[in-house]
């Protein structure tokens, strides 16, 4: 095969993996067009990571959140869990395209893949409807993750003691959450085997920023774990037990008396 065959062929497997859609308007361009289209190519691959970002949320955002809010009923479905969980419910234009541009940055930059990932990650969101679907996944159980970072270690223990599977939970969401914890210094825990000096961490609150917090909850979770936790919930109501109340509004005075 000559060197000019290799490359026909080449090009036409790089063809092929468009949808049938996007081939067919590809092969269609006249000539003027397709410079066009080179051009811009062009312009990706030497462009750095941050900018490739800014062009894709800049150039696929609002048809993307068009298609996202066409599944209506899951979207009811995660806003009504966010009231129960009292995590924020605020599913709006403006906050379904933050999340749609973390959901694809998150998936290609969380500090397991390459950051030249990001462009493939935005790809499969714009061409597959069911990755789309996973976005609204992805916003709840983020949004939990997010409940979990701001609770007190003491509060950690009364989540997942209600928990069908408490070992299963402590180690997949809780221990990780503390880890980050105590490697950001938001949690210094002292004299951990004397109970009574427990008190100092272990009912303290964690205080961090918005930014702090979205931060750490994508540098201790991977996507596919943050969207599997939601989708789990709207699958299965109970797949997290919950009790506000119990977790957040108990005296810990009545645990660790004065």
């Amino acid at each position: 095969m000559d060197g000019s065959s290799a490359q026909m062929t080449s090009a036409e497997s790089l063809l092929l993996k468009l949808p049938p859609e996007a081939r067919r308007w590809a092969e269609s361009l006249p000539w003027m067009q397709r410079r066009y289209v080179l051009s811009l190519c062009h312009l990706m691959c030497a462009a750095a990571p941050e900018m490739r970002a800014q062009f894709l949320d800049d150039y696929t955002a609002d048809g993307l959140i068009s298609k996202v809010l066409d599944d209506r009923d899951t979207k009811q479905q995660v806003k009504e869990y966010l009231e129960k969980f009292k995590a924020n419910n605020n599913l709006d234009t403006d906050s379904l395209r933050r999340y749609i541009r973390q959901f694809y940055i998150h998936s290609a930059q969380d500090m397991r893949t390459q950051p030249d990932l990001y462009l493939e990650s935005a790809l499969r969101l714009v061409m597959s409807s069911e990755e789309r679907n996973h976005v609204f996944s992805y916003i709840l159980g983020f949004e939990l993750i997010k409940m979990m970072f701001r609770m007190s270690w003491h509060q950690h223990e009364k989540l997942y003691r209600l928990q069908r599977s408490q070992e299963e939970f402590l180690q997949t969401y809780i221990r990780p959450i503390q880890y980050a914890h105590r490697l950001n210094q938001i949690v210094v825990p002292k004299d951990e085997n004397l109970f009574f000096a427990r008190r100092d961490y272990y009912v303290k609150q964690p205080l961090m920023t918005e930014k702090k917090l979205v931060e750490l909850a994508i540098a201790t979770f991977t996507t596919e774990v943050t969207t599997h936790f939601g989708f789990s919930i709207i699958r299965h109501p109970q797949a997290l037990v919950f009790d506000y109340h119990y977790i957040f509004e108990t005296d810990a005075d009545a645990i660790f008396p004065q």
